[in-house]
């Protein structure tokens, strides 16, 4: 049998399997019993295949772990920090695979997950899939969810899966794992992604909490360190639709200031109230002229109407900067205005 006696040689996996060997069972079996079943088997095959480790290894390996841990002070994790930890012990589709899982829904099975998806959702996806796929999932997963997941199906599919049921035998274990990995594969991981929270979403939301020197302060900062992410969260802060916002003063300053061409395609791709608080606030004449020429557009590229919208937006901007229009939240105090 080989004896492990290279510390650098040392992976990840290896060095976690090492510890929990020098552990003891007792410990090694609490810490074994948090683990999913994956992990678990992951472990244990890298035990099975350490052989016989030099003990100036084991105490390097101790001396570090301590060292590391003491020299930390506070720990904090993150989706973030345990996902740059996965990185560096296993491969990126199985880290991947382990980061979706750990961002969808909370559960230790993939039913318990399923129990905790709000029913709507779970509804959405399951209408397409084969009553039978259907009649299983719902067998498996708490009643009382299930009988909310069925009220959202369509009647006629709902009572086909109902059937299903009824007449339904007991599962063969092939059959239940395909399930439960088309699951993972398609439902769990879209889910994940789209619960995804983008970073620069939450700074702008942020943002536009703070005071409008302060907001000024770190926007500036920002730009210094990254332009582009600085960028990024203005857009977010204050979108096209914000403009709804403005009072009819605010629209008729707006409306002197902004380049007359990008109007009409700036409102082709407008909501009906927002276009009709521009046109409300100028003259009949040069509304029905507005009207006339957004018709007579046609249709028009969607990044051509971004681009007179975004124009737009960064001319109230630079209005709202001076002071000469304000945007308000809606009905309150003075810290509900926003620029």
């Amino acid at each position: 049998m080989r004896i492990r006696d290279d510390y650098r040689s040392l992976t990840g996996q290896e060095k976690a399997a090492i510890i929990l060997l020098s552990l003891g069972e007792e410990v090694a079996a609490k810490l074994f019993a948090l683990m999913g079943d994956d992990e678990i088997k992951e472990l244990s095959q890298t035990m099975a295949g350490l052989g016989t480790v030099n003990s100036s290894i084991i105490e390097r390996l101790i001396v570090e772990f301590a060292d590391q841990l003491s020299a930390t002070g506070s720990l904090m994790g993150t989706f973030d920090s345990t996902e740059r930890l996965l990185s560096k012990v296993l491969d990126k589709n199985r880290m991947a695979e382990i980061m979706d899982d750990i961002r969808g829904p909370a559960g230790r099975t993939m039913w318990d997950k399923l129990g905790n998806v709000n029913e709507g959702v779970l509804g959405n996806y399951l209408k397409n899939e084969y009553p039978q796929t259907v009649s299983v999932i719902l067998s498996k997963i708490r009643s009382d969810h299930a009988a909310r997941v069925l009220s959202t199906l369509p009647e006629a599919f709902a009572m086909e899966v109902v059937m299903r049921m009824l007449r339904m035998e007991t599962v063969q274990k092939d059959v239940l794992d395909d399930i439960e990995r088309v699951l993972r594969n398609e439902f769990m991981s879209n889910l994940a992604k789209t619960n995804r929270k983008d970073t620069h979403e939450m700074m702008a939301e942020i943002f536009n909490s703070l005071d409008r020197q302060t907001e000024a302060r770190f926007t500036v900062a920002l730009e210094e360190r990254n332009r582009d992410s600085a960028e990024k969260i203005k857009a977010l802060m204050f979108k096209f639709e914000d403009l709804s916002k403005l009072d009819p003063s605010g629209v008729q300053t707006l409306l002197r200031a902004i380049d007359k061409s990008k109007l009409a395609v700036a409102l082709k791709g407008a909501k009906e109230e927002l276009r009709d608080l521009f046109l409300s606030n100028m003259s009949e004449r040069a509304g029905k002229m507005l009207k006339e020429e957004i018709e007579a557009l046609g249709p028009v590229r969607g990044k051509d109407v971004a681009e007179a919208q975004t124009a737009m937006v960064n001319t109230a901007k630079e209005l709202a900067a001076k002071d000469e229009i304000v945007i308000s939240k809606g009905a309150g105090g003075e810290d509900d205005l926003i620029y």
